[in-house]
């Protein structure tokens, strides 16, 4: 994985982000990125939380900042922009309305395990 990819996850999982998925974009060519990196929270505040956790850390370990972010407000489905990376924190009732991992199923994609 990169570093950027490390980085994420370790954000994430630092705030208890959980079934985070890895889409691996990089062979469709409509897609809008090379990755997507999915996870969820239980409350809009966790999401807030997770998002706050992985711009902090990709910033400390990598010294980049996403290029653009939305969906704060309502804080139900947060996306960070990495340019090459998208990163989606969900809470559980909007990532299976949109799910995302059935959207892109001609991708590659791969679970981490959540840590408890």
């Amino acid at each position: 994985m990169t570093d950027i990819i490390n980085s994420i996850i370790e954000g994430i999982q630092d705030r208890k982000g959980k079934k985070i998925t890895l889409i691996d974009l990089s062979k469709i060519g409509t897609a809008p990125a090379s990755r997507f990196v999915v996870c969820q929270g239980n409350s809009p505040t966790q999401t807030a939380a997770i998002a706050d956790s992985v711009r902090d850390k990709v910033l400390e370990q990598t010294h980049r900042k996403p290029y653009n972010y939305d969906g704060y407000g309502a804080a139900s489905w947060i996306v960070l922009d990495y340019g090459d990376t998208l990163v989606h924190i969900f809470t559980p009732e909007t990532r299976q309305r949109y799910n995302l991992e059935d959207l892109w199923y001609d991708a590659n994609i791969s679970e981490i395990p959540d840590l408890d």
